[in-house]
């Protein structure tokens, strides 16, 4: 992602298939972190939900320690 996330460039490359998940937890930890997740589209809220409930990001927006193991990998 480099220097400072472009929010509008990593949602068209997340709804073109073109993250990788290290890049989509990243896009997902900054959108929750802002606030914007709760106001797009209802999957995004969905999935950084299911993000949050299996302990992948934090309800803060957090990268966890189990997404940190992950994208490690």
């Amino acid at each position: 992602m480099g220097k400072k996330l472009n929010e509008l460039d990593y949602i068209i490359r997340y709804e073109a298939g073109e993250l990788n998940d290290k890049e989509m937890l990243k896009l997902f930890s900054h959108l929750i972190k802002n606030g914007k997740v709760w106001h797009l589209q209802g999957h995004y809220g969905r999935t950084a939900q299911a993000l949050i409930d299996n302990n992948f990001i934090s309800i803060k927006g957090d990268l966890t320690n189990k997404s940190k193991e992950f994208m490690s990998i």
